[in-house]
């Protein structure tokens, strides 16, 4: 059996620096006003902090590099219109820490590969392009010029298009997406990969198949005028804060909030709001009024049985329960959705989801004679195997109360990245439709590729067979952001070239190809001038507004480009004159970006006119409208089939999770306070009767380990915390744990990997024996 080790550089004595705490109930407060203030006071002036500040995400400023939740249209404070991890991340972003020539003259490769991924991340902003050699131990300063013309080499001797790969980040602006896409199409090839395969590609899928466009049809007013708000596999508090303010603000118009997760987590149980008299005296709200703690996927089986008893009750009662007027004007498949359903028995599926027959009826009642009903929904739902299926569920719930495309109802997907959503608008697709291609054909004068390119499991498995030879990755940390770590990294390794464009030295610029690049950039809060013009970019969040984001900062280095300019100059000496588009332009002036992504993408006509406009636009959504985009433009029912995946006696389920002081693969610190972490991410959290059945002790410190494809695959040096989670489930941080995801374990349909179905068993660790002092 092939054995797959993720090495420990760490000192086993490391373990010992853990504190325990009490977990939170309540989310937000002045405490979180506090450690806002110390994260970006921590990394800049007060003045430069300030200014930030006071622009991010404003109507005028510039959009938050965080999560995709949407700014207000008609509330929007004028003086904190973000949260505690909007505060961190602009800490990180526009730090006045930068790394010169000097910094990687000193530090090797090898010896910042020793640092952990908080460490790197805390070294600065890369101030200049660099570039390691084939045999090289350290990066050295290259110039642009020189950059652009080796990634051009690199292309241009490649015996297909095909042997490249283009990952794009969520952080990507609409302009740089756009421009990234045509160079990589005519170039020749669809290989754009991006983070959305890792989060909501599972989403994207199953809401185009039933309801005709793979995004969310709420908005942000939606939450104010809901009954009922259904939140599954989502720790706003943590990953979307500035949800909390919409959440209270449905409480407080008399909405009731059903809370499932295997977790209790704080931003689900209560919020205190800073900006309110309220919250600065401590006095919460509390949020959930129905908290399900569902076993790790277990939502599919607890949606058909509410789904099970809401048809008893519209049995029982004809016409009281279900919308028919609805159901017969805007759907289909709704006798085969109620034959299915009919096939499972209540028990079984109460047992599999693990939650009472008398919390269930709680929330059957709460739902029987409401319709203004929201279900919103993150990587808790989207990173299992059976994900799709679980999505449709879902949208099936909504379509049977005919609670989707009126006010107050619907779908609401959350985003994780601030502009993940607009890449995807933009054309980054690796399975792009064909009326894009056929505009693209249209206005710029080539023909697309048609073929199906790679996406971020297939590229993995295309670095490692030989078959993709240079990667490229406009922004993120694909490394530490990717399953099975280590075969990842293996890939990486066999590239003749990899290129990173980064704001911050990261993971991946340190598991590289023969040769390698970081590309430096600017990031949303820095100024970007050239040739006279101040340029601003756009972003699209997660309920479809598009509005500009224009940096206010004074960049750390000279030296940096933005992100369209990057692409632009990379495909001028790539294509030269063999390119039909007028790259020169798009670079001296985004309005000429802006200009032509309106002739080629529907939604976006008088684009420069109406991005300029507070707040931006809205998007055209027909699940908002009620104007199905489907094959037969109805709305679908979908049947599903619930199949369960047993465990050995000796194994857990585990769900990856972030904490709290994260943001994707960022670490901003080694303390999750809302769980009662501190100073430490090596945890693995378990129900106390587990770890006592296995033969554990509190504070043990384990090696965790599994088996998939004849591989076994193994995290060293993980301490056991007892939690309130369901029996058989465990919970880690990722992306420590991410060598555990195995690579061909994916979600039906979406090709998503299951993130939060892994099964792992655990033993002794070989690092350090004695257990943790509880």
């Amino acid at each position: 059996m092939e054995k797959e080790r993720q090495p420990a550089a760490e000192n086993p004595e490391r373990f010992l620096g853990l504190k325990l705490g009490k977990p939170a109930d309540v989310a937000a407060g002045v405490h979180a006003v506090v450690v806002s203030a110390e994260h970006v006071f921590g990394q800049m002036n007060v003045p430069r902090g300030m200014k930030a500040l006071f622009a991010l995400n404003q109507k005028l400023g510039y959009d938050c590099p965080g999560c995709a939740w949407p700014d207000p249209d008609d509330d929007r404070s004028s003086i904190a219109e973000y949260c505690e991890n909007g505060a961190k991340a602009i800490a990180e972003e526009a730090t006045t820490k930068s790394l010169k020539p000097d910094f990687f003259a000193r530090n090797s490769v090898e010896s910042l590969s020793g640092l952990n991924d908080y460490e790197i991340g805390k070294a600065g902003r890369v101030a200049q392009p660099m570039y390691l050699p084939e045999g090289g131990t350290h990066y050295e300063p290259i110039s642009w010029e020189d950059a652009f013309k080796k990634i051009a080499s690199h292309l241009n001797r490649l015996q297909s298009p095909n042997e490249a790969v283009f990952y794009t980040s969520g952080r990507t602006s609409n302009e740089a997406a756009y421009v990234y896409q045509l160079f990589s199409r005519e170039y020749g090839t669809n290989n754009l990969p991006d983070c959305s395969n890792m989060c909501h590609e599972s989403t994207s899928f199953a809401l185009a198949q039933n309801l005709g466009i793979g995004k969310g049809s709420v908005r942000l007013e939606d939450f104010y005028e809901a009954e009922v708000i259904i939140i599954l596999g989502q720790n706003p508090g943590t990953n979307h804060p500035r949800m909390l303010t919409a959440l209270q603000r449905g409480k407080d118009n008399g909405a009731k909030i059903v809370s499932v997760n295997p977790l209790h987590e704080a931003g689900l149980l209560g919020f205190s709001n800073p900006q309110k008299l309220k919250g600065v005296m401590q006095i919460n709200t509390k949020l959930t009024d129905i908290f399900l703690q569902v076993k790790i996927n277990g939502d599919l089986a607890l949606i058909k049985a509410i789904e099970i008893l809401l048809l008893e009750a519209e049995e029982a009662h004809p016409g009281a329960v279900f919308d028919h007027d609805f159901i017969r004007e805007n759907t289909a498949g709704y006798l085969d959705f109620i034959s299915g359903i009919k096939k499972y028995e209540l028990d079984y599926l109460l047992e599999v989801c693990g939650i009472s027959l008398e919390q269930v009826k709680e929330v059957v009642e709460l739902l029987k004679h409401k319709n203004k009903i929201i279900v919103c929904w993150a990587m808790g739902i989207t990173q299992h195997k059976n994900a799709v299926d679980t999505i449709f569920e879902l949208v099936n719930l909504l379509l049977l109360k005919g609670s989707i495309g009126k006010p107050g109802a619907g779908t609401c997907p959350t985003r994780g990245h601030s502009n993940v959503q607009g890449d995807r608008t933009m054309g980054i697709f690796d399975k792009p439709h064909e009326n894009l291609l056929d505009q693209i054909k249209k206005v710029h004068g080539f023909e697309p590729p048609r073929e199906h390119g790679f996406d971020v499991v297939k590229s993995i498995h295309a670095m490692n067979e030989g078959k993709a030879k240079v990667f490229f990755g406009l922004g993120g940390n694909f490394l530490s952001a990717t399953p099975d770590t280590t075969y990842t990294a293996q890939g990486l390794r066999q590239c003749d070239l990899t290129v990173h464009v980064s704001t911050k030295l990261n993971r991946s610029h340190l598991v590289h190809g023969k040769e390698a690049l970081i590309l430096p950039c600017l990031g949303r809060t820095d100024l970007d001038v050239h040739d006279g013009i101040t340029q601003f970019v756009s972003c699209e969040n997660s309920m479809g507004v598009v509005q500009m984001s224009k940096g206010v900062l004074k960049p750390i280095s000279k030296d940096l480009l933005s992100e369209p300019v990057i692409i632009c100059r990379l495909a001028k000496a790539t294509l030269d004159d063999r390119s039909k588009v007028n790259w020169g332009q798009y670079e001296k002036n985004y309005d000429a970006i802006r200009d032509d992504v309106e002739r080629v993408i529907n939604g976006f006509e008088d684009y420069n006119e109406k991005v300029r406009l507070k707040g931006g636009f809205y998007l055209p959504n027909g699940s908002r409208t009620r104007e199905w985009d489907t094959l037969n433009s109805k709305a679908n029912f979908t049947p599903t089939e619930l199949v369960t995946e047993s465990l050995d006696d000796d194994e857990l389920l585990m769900m990856t999770i972030r904490s709290h002081d994260q943001f994707n693969t960022t670490l901003y610190g080694l303390d999750d306070r809302y769980r009662g972490i501190y100073n430490e991410r090596r945890v693995i959290f378990m129900n106390p009767a587990d770890i006592l059945r296995l033969g554990f002790e509190i504070g043990e410190v384990v090696d965790l380990y599994n088996n998939y494809d004849d591989k076994e695959r193994e995290a060293r040096g993980f301490i056991i915390v007892s939690y309130d989670i369901p029996k058989r489930c465990a919970a880690t941080y990722y992306p420590e744990t991410n060598v555990l995801v195995p690579i061909n374990c994916v979600a039906d349909k979406s090709n998503q990997p299951t993130s939060k179905s892994v099964r792992l068993k655990l033993r002794k660790s070989a690092l350090f024996n004695a257990p943790f002092p509880s």
